[in-house]
């Protein structure tokens, strides 16, 4: 019997969710110093049905002006993903690897547009290695301690 080949394809990319906060404005927007800028960023995934999965990727973005909050940004970034005839020891990678550096750029610019849409400077996002994220990971989980949000 020959293996079949493995099949992956991008159904469909979507936004799940998009939240902009600006707790402290107007008087936000007359501060001249840069904010401090704090990113967390989230990756999960979920099976639909058999071999198909949906993944979603979530960023909040802090933007804090000494002790008060500029802006706070949360997008769920999704996509459901066909993946067949992937050994299951691989499916984790594909999920977190494949599928997070196919969904990031989307993310970084949804997450760039709120921000000017809400009044502030362009804020880009740097591009992510997900390969190393997951490699970090699978260290801490061998190591036996707590897993991290990747």
């Amino acid at each position: 019997m020959s293996e079949q080949q493995p099949i992956f394809n991008v159904e469909r990319i979507y936004l799940k969710d998009l939240s902009l906060e600006i707790p402290n404005a107007p008087q936000v927007y007359a501060e001249r110093e840069s904010p401090k800028i704090d990113i967390n960023l989230h990756n999960e995934a979920r099976a639909l049905e058999a071999g198909v999965y949906e993944v979603v990727l979530t960023a909040t973005v802090t933007a804090k002006l000494k002790d008060k909050t500029a802006f706070l940004v949360e997008v769920a970034q999704a996509g459901v993903f066909q993946i067949r005839n992937v050994p299951q020891q691989e499916l984790d990678a594909v999920l977190g690897v494949t599928c997070g550096n196919i969904l990031f750029p989307y993310l970084r610019e949804s997450i760039s547009n709120v921000v000017i849409r809400g009044g502030f400077p362009p804020f880009f996002m740097n591009h992510l290695s997900f390969e190393a994220l997951y490699q970090q990971r699978l260290q801490q989980q061998q190591a036996g301690a707590p897993p991290v949000a990747s």
